[in-house]
Parts: structure tokens; sequence; C-alpha cells
């Protein structure tokens, strides 16, 4: 049995997305690359059909954990979630106590972390050190450099 995988709509819906493409577009075009490189001769001796058809091998396997990932996926409900809280989903400002900086971040499912636009995965160190936290809360929290004091200063949706 596979592992249930929790998305927010945005990126269930990037996830179809890229399913489709893989099937729509990548499939028959390795298709097509196949069926040339089959007509060029002997196949025991073609360099381009063996590459080919690793790809097709390497295509189909993406396809099938996509669809497997699909299967398998939920989406957040966001409406039954608890906001005087850090939860899945909270934007959440802290203040480091150590240099007084101040950073906001998204906590996301793991799969759609991207730290460059402020979503951290809920699995990070920081995010696991903030998930059940309060307004008001402060928390120390082991990262490779060492452990950091961190004040929350206010949670959203």
């Amino acid at each position: 049995m596979s592992k249930v995988n929790y998305y927010t709509q945005e990126g269930l819906k990037k996830l179809k997305e890229e399913l489709d493409h893989l099937i729509k577009v990548e499939r028959p075009s390795i298709s097509n690359q196949i069926a040339e490189a089959r007509d060029k001769g002997d196949l025991s001796e073609n360099a381009e059909y063996a590459a080919a058809k690793e790809a097709q091998g390497m295509l189909e396997m993406k396809i099938s954990k996509l669809q497997d990932l699909l299967h398998n996926a939920r989406i957040i409900d966001e409406s039954k979630m608890d906001t005087s809280k850090i939860l899945v989903l909270s934007t959440v400002k802290i203040k480091n106590l150590k240099n007084n900086k101040v950073m906001s971040y998204t906590l996301v499912p793991e799969q759609e972390s991207d730290l460059k636009s402020g979503k951290i995965s809920v699995t990070s160190p920081i995010a696991q050190g903030l998930l059940g936290k309060k307004v008001g809360d402060t928390v120390d929290i082991q990262v490779p450099a060492g452990v950091i004091p961190f004040e929350v200063i206010e949670i959203s949706r």
C-alpha cells in the first residue's frame, strides 16, 4: 500500500498537468524516435534505437510514478484547520532572536516546497519546530548551523 500524499489544489493541478504532458506529448515523441531508429536497419548495432528504448523505459517509469502519486493524492481542506496555531498551509512570520531578523514562510507539503517563493516543507527542521505553536510562542529550533531561538510573530492563511 502506498502512502497518502497531501497537496494543495494548486499542487495537485500542476501534478495532473505534468502527467498529461508526459502522456500526450513526450510518449508520442519517443515512439516516433523509436520508429525512426528502427527504420535505420540492424537493431543490434543501432545506438539510436537503444537510446530511444531506454528513454521510453524511463518515461514510462515516470508516468507510472506520477499516476501512483495522483491515485494516493488528497487535497488539504483549509476550512477545517485551526487558524490559532501553526499547521500545514499556515503563513508564519517569525523573528530570529539571535539577529532580530524577521522572516516569513508558508508551510507546504514536501512536494510543493520552494524556498525562493517562501514555501518550506513541513518536514524541514524549522517547520517541524514551528508546528503547533501560537503567536507569541518562542521556540529553540535545531538547524544545521546549531540551535536558533525564534519567536512567532504572526500566523495567517
